[in-house]
């Protein structure tokens, strides 16, 4: 099956420059994708985007030429609630990648069973209305107590605005809960002003949430970007994410957002992006925590 990308996709950046920032050995892109090969793994008919094909293949590659030494696969909305692309990449890192997938009610307990042999360790619950329909939330809860046995989490993805209307939810999952990039903060509000510190209370109040402070190529207003050999890109952004590590540093975790879906003005540098790491996690240890201990803590429990 043949699929056209929508008009105006951008696809990922082909030749990443290498980083000049060394990443600790052992180091985990904890958020990244594949798509597709949509001949192997079609795209879902109830998709709000179509993307260029991103194979684990071209996602290894970018693992080794990065210098990170895995993977955590988070599954693509396009692919819907089919998660085969996602586990067979899993099926193949040779151990070097976990895995987190979209589920539907109707999931069974057995195939539930194959996911964590697979290597899944986590479900996402996508909140941002442009990109997936409304799924109820007692589905989602109906879910997340099934899962909660495995010892897997709850990802959840949302814009900050809509943090206090989800707060109740949130706050009632019985799983660790891990916010995707920050909750997406309007970076041209203070670090200090009342938006982020509802997301700094949240965090604070409820030690079982972490946060990603990846993508700072979504939220930047002013950059500049990660292109043309920029080693002080998404400036705007430092301040936020750098908070959040400084503040939570053992509930923290970081990815490249390869191959970076539904961006709209730019496309980044994946080795420039990495070079944003130590301008948020400034010192030995911060970087460690966020890029080693943490991960590997969640995803590898058997091997911490």
């Amino acid at each position: 099956m043949s699929f056209e990308k929508s008009p105006g996709w951008l696809d990922w950046y082909q030749d990443p420059s290498k980083p000049l920032f060394q990443l600790p050995s052992g180091s985990v892109d904890a958020h990244c994708h594949v798509f597709g090969p949509g001949a192997q793994f079609p795209y879902a008919p109830e998709r709000k985007y179509t993307p260029c094909d991103a194979s684990k293949q071209q996602l290894f590659a970018l693992r080794d030429h990065l210098g990170f030494a895995r993977n955590v696969v988070v599954q693509a909305t396009c692919h819907g609630a089919d998660n085969r692309a996602m586990i067979d990449a899993l099926v193949h890192s040779g151990g070097k990648a976990r895995g987190v997938a979209t589920l539907k009610r109707a999931v069974t307990d057995a195939a539930l069973h194959a996911m964590h042999a697979a290597g899944v360790r986590g479900v996402r619950f996508n909140f941002v209305k442009r990109l997936v329909d409304f799924t109820p939330k007692d589905e989602l809860m109906e879910i997340a107590g099934r899962i909660a046995p495995l010892g897997w989490h709850v990802v959840v993805y949302f814009e900050s605005v809509d943090l206090r209307e989800l707060l109740d939810f949130f706050t009632a999952l019985p799983t660790t809960v891990v916010v995707d990039h920050m909750g997406r903060p309007d970076v041209t509000k203070p670090v200090d002003g009342p938006e982020f510190e509802a997301f700094v209370q949240f965090m604070r109040e409820y030690p079982n949430v972490w946060s990603k402070v990846s993508c700072p190529e979504r939220l930047s207003v002013s950059g500049p970007a990660a292109l043309n050999g920029e080693r002080h890109a998404y400036r705007d952004v430092v301040p936020f994410a750098r908070r959040i590590v400084e503040t939570f540093p053992d509930r923290v975790l970081w990815g490249t957002d390869w191959p970076h879906p539904n961006l709209k003005s730019h496309m980044p540098d994946d080795g420039l992006l990495v070079d944003f790491i130590p301008r948020i996690a400034t010192t030995s240890d911060l970087q460690r925590r966020l890029l080693v201990d943490n991960p590997m803590r969640l995803y590898w429990p058997e091997e911490t």
